[in-house]
């Protein structure tokens, strides 16, 4: 399994239509059968920032997440609402197991 969490942070103002942006990736992207998991952070403390915590059954699964209309909809959606470039950290997932999810 790969875990990616991306770290955004919007322009002020900015936040509202960025997470309704995200929810909508997220629900379609949940759909994919090698996503497992899709959520959309928000940090509580303000400042616009977000965390996209993202889990694929491989590598694979997370390139092919990127060919999908809804990733291009929302990378064009969100791209001026950015207050800088966002930034994945990719991980490999420990627990739980594989099976598990």
């Amino acid at each position: 399994m790969l875990a990616v969490h991306v770290f955004v942070r919007v322009k002020p103002g900015c936040e509202e239509a960025f997470e309704r942006a995200s929810i909508e990736n997220s629900r379609d992207s949940v759909r994919e059968p090698g996503c497992a998991r899709f959520d959309v952070l928000r940090d509580q403390s303000g400042g616009g920032k977000f965390v996209l915590v993202e889990v694929y059954r491989d590598a694979a699964a997370a390139a092919a997440h990127k060919e999908t209309a809804h990733y291009s909809a929302w990378r064009d959606t969100v791209a001026d609402m950015m207050a800088e470039p966002r930034s994945p950290v990719k991980f490999d997932t420990v627990f739980p197991e594989d099976s598990a999810w």
